[in-house]
């Protein structure tokens, strides 16, 4: 497989330059792509829509706009962007981070060494201003029973820099409305269907993190999103009654924590230092 499509959502609030980069970084790739899917989860304004515009112009049909009537939310945009999306192999890019140009061939070497797998991401650098500076880096687990195991506590891929099957992806109900989870919603159907996953040890992406990131992370809402995906695992016979309780607790705990906890807990704890 060499073909694949890439899926994007953008909104009226992300920075037009941001997005600029984010598109740029897949228009360098070493495996150039031949379908990107673009949804406009909403209107937008007029600087963003001038450079889709441009971005239009340039990569002439390769660039897939879809227009959505009203924002309703990352995971239903990608619900409704994977349909549009024309090859087996996708990659999913957000519009404010900037890919490794190498990103994409070394997802679709994974597939054609491993046809087995049907989930692949890899380490994303977090970056504040400058992509070269580098605040820390979320290294998931490689092989796919390391995955199964880390994904009963935490989300086992880096949602911005995977590449997955489509047809697999859709025989679990693709994306589905679940607050902030929807990523990790649908890998542990994936994982519970049987599908395999892996995750290279090398970075693929520069990820724009900052304060933004750790304040959507917190309060009761986030809290009982967790507390739900958490009950899913348990009555699916995913986790037992004890790890149950434990990530509940441990996950109410970040969420409730104030911002700077959360922030140094996120960059000390749980990601590895840069």
């Amino acid at each position: 497989m060499r073909n694949y499509s890439v899926l994007m959502a953008v909104y009226h609030k992300e920075e037009p330059e941001y997005l600029r980069q984010a598109i740029e970084s897949i228009q360098v790739q070493t495996v150039p792509t031949n379908d990107f899917v673009l949804v406009c989860d909403g209107p937008l304004n007029p600087e963003l829509d001038a450079v889709i515009a441009t971005k239009k112009q340039e990569m002439g049909n390769t660039l897939n706009v879809v227009r959505l009537a009203k924002n309703c939310g990352l995971g239903n945009a990608l619900n409704e962007g994977i349909k549009h999306c024309k090859n087996e192999l996708v990659a999913r890019m957000d519009s404010d981070d900037i890919a490794y140009p190498n990103r994409c061939e070394k997802q679709i070497n994974v597939f054609n060494t491993h046809p087995e797998v049907s989930i692949c991401s890899g380490v994303v650098e977090e970056f504040t201003t400058d992509p070269a500076a580098v605040d820390t880096r979320r290294v998931p687990p490689e092989t796919n029973a390391e995955i199964v195991e880390f994904a009963k506590k935490r989300n086992p891929f880096n949602h911005p820099c995977v590449m997955y099957k489509k047809s697999a992806v859709e025989a679990v109900g693709s994306y589905q409305d679940f607050y902030l989870l929807e990523d990790y919603y649908l890998w542990l159907r994936m994982l519970m269907a049987g599908y395999q996953g892996y995750n290279i040890q090398k970075p693929l992406l520069h990820m724009r993190a900052g304060s933004d990131m750790y304040l959507r992370r917190a309060g009761w809402k986030y809290a009982k999103t967790q507390a739900k995906l958490f009950k899913f695992m348990k009555q699916q016979g995913f986790i037992g009654e004890g790890q149950y309780i434990k990530s509940c607790v441990i996950r109410s705990g970040s969420a409730l924590a104030p911002n700077w906890l959360r922030k140094f807990m996120f960059e000390r704890v749980l990601r590895d230092a840069g």
